[in-house]
């Protein structure tokens, strides 16, 4: 598992004082950084390896302002050229979020999916974690 602190800023907030819905998210593509070098050490955007094929987020709980966020970053899914990335998003020792992104391993220069490495394979292993 990776963890990553996030300090809620005002204007992560809404109307209603809650952290908004599209900032959930966001914390999440930043949490995942360290799964990323994995596959790209220096995230050197040239020589990126993944593409997000989807994401989904279950909003589960409040998060509020004032207060830090634990972002928790697992592999639940590992495929032959593609894994599934799960996260909560951890207040006051609650879970306000949960999401899933499903990132496939892609060679842009020919437009298409590439087989994960063994040692890939074994890089995200260490930080899997079932969940339905």
């Amino acid at each position: 598992m990776f963890t990553h602190t996030v300090t809620p800023a005002f204007y992560d907030t809404d109307g209603l004082g809650h952290i908004n819905n599209t900032r959930v998210p966001q914390w999440f593509e930043g949490a995942r950084n360290d799964l990323f070098r994995i596959f790209t050490p220096d995230l050197d955007m040239k020589k990126w390896q993944l593409i997000m094929a989807r994401i989904e987020v279950d909003f589960v709980g409040e998060l509020f302002y004032g207060r830090d966020v634990e972002i928790r970053t697992y592999v639940c899914k590992i495929g032959n050229s593609s894994f599934t990335v799960y996260q909560e998003a951890w207040q006051d020792d609650k879970v306000g979020a949960r999401g899933k992104a499903f990132m496939v391993r892609y060679d842009f220069a020919t437009g298409r999916a590439q087989s994960l490495t063994e040692e890939q394979k074994a890089m995200l292993q260490v930080h899997f974690k079932a969940v339905d």
